[in-house]
């Protein structure tokens, strides 16, 4: 298959890492692989791995406009002399983009809904979900019906999958290495890997810190990520009196830079569609603690394999913080509960796997007609 994907950028994020990872895993199968974007830090990422990247002026947030339509006609060139057979869009802007081009050239369009989204006129009025839509875990899938209206049968679920093998079970002598690295002190750190938006809910867990501090004075919070909401954050930090025991650190191309550091890893969410950040801990064989909420859901099973807080929760945070740094037994056992859980049910080669699987289904339905 020639195929082609599309996003605003190629920045860090969830999209980049899930389009980064599917792309190199068909690449791997024999099929060809382009993404148009307009670039990012980790495009070498992409030229490294062999995927051809086309640059287009993407990075826009308006659903209709010159940009739109400027990389409508570079793409439809694009696609008619490459024979490409689907396109692959990530983000509402990019499906817009795939849904006009899907049209002018016929190639099928498929999309991936990576989290919710608000009910806006303009969504419900032109859908542009493609002719399948990849939901990235059953609530996600459910949103799409109840709010959008998407029928079932053409929503598929298919998990984000992570290369288990880049990740490991540190020894203690190495994560001090890592905390030194960072600035950190050795006292046991709380981690959290996620953009500084309200809805990762950041300020709940910083909450939460100053119970934990109140009974163990050498834990640490390390925070990783950058956002419009780190100013709050920061002056949060600053009016708790907690400044000495959390560190903000800029966002990282690899969390293997990081999660080594971490003792117990935190998603306080609000809205999750899956988590890639998580999954990447509990491969990584940290404990983990998130929100009861969306696709965390998917991933932690309460008491077997990380625990699950209610969202918005501190006195809940601060609890199972606690429980862990308190029973470190405990903590260890669910932190290779977690590893084992991802390995066996959220790995590259099935997500890849599946994702082909549906390709070639909705190519050969095409074909039928």
């Amino acid at each position: 298959m020639n195929i082609l994907y599309i996003t605003n950028h190629l920045n860090i994020g969830g999209v980049t890492s899930y389009v980064l990872t599917l792309a190199t895993g068909l690449k791997k199968k024999g099929h060809n692989i382009y993404i148009a974007s307009s670039g990012g830090v980790l495009l070498p990422k992409f030229i490294e791995e062999g995927i051809n990247y086309i640059p287009i002026p993407i990075k826009t947030k308006k659903e209709v406009g010159p940009k739109i339509l400027a990389c409508m006609f570079k793409l439809s060139k694009f696609a008619r002399h490459n024979e490409i057979d689907l396109v692959h869009s990530n983000s509402r802007t990019t499906q817009v983009l795939a849904d006009l081009l899907s049209k002018k050239t016929g190639v099928l369009h498929i999309s991936t809904c990576h989290g919710f989204f608000k009910r806006r006129f303009f969504r419900r009025l032109f859908p542009c979900w493609g002719q399948k839509v990849i939901a990235i875990s059953q609530q996600v899938k459910d949103h799409l019906m109840a709010d959008f209206k998407v029928e079932e049968k053409n929503i598929v679920v298919i998990h984000n999958g992570i290369n288990i093998a880049k990740f490991k079970i540190q020894d203690p002598k190495y994560k001090i290495e890592v905390k030194r690295a960072l600035g950190l002190g050795e006292g046991p750190a709380i981690g959290i890997v996620a953009r500084l938006s309200d809805v990762k809910g950041h300020k709940y867990l910083i909450e939460a810190m100053k119970e934990v501090l109140a009974s163990q004075p050498r834990v640490q919070l390390l925070i990783v990520g950058e956002g419009k909401e780190k100013k709050k954050l920061l002056k949060q930090v600053s009016s708790s009196g907690i400044s000495n025991n959390v560190f903000f650190i800029p966002e990282v191309n690899d969390t293997r830079d990081v999660l080594p550091a971490m003792d117990i890893f935190v998603m306080p969410s609000l809205k999750e569609g899956l988590g890639l950040a998580l999954m990447e801990a509990m491969a990584s064989g940290l404990a983990v603690v998130g929100s009861n909420i969306g696709g965390i859901k998917t991933l932690i099973k309460s008491g077997v394999n990380g625990l699950l807080v209610e969202q918005a929760d501190v006195k809940g945070i601060s609890k199972a913080i606690l429980e862990l740094l308190e029973n470190p037994e405990k903590a260890s056992a669910l932190g290779r509960a977690a590893r084992d859980f991802i390995s066996e049910n959220f790995s590259q080669e099935e997500m890849v796997l599946e994702t082909e699987k549906m390709y070639l289904e909705c190519l050969n339905l095409k074909i039928g007609n």
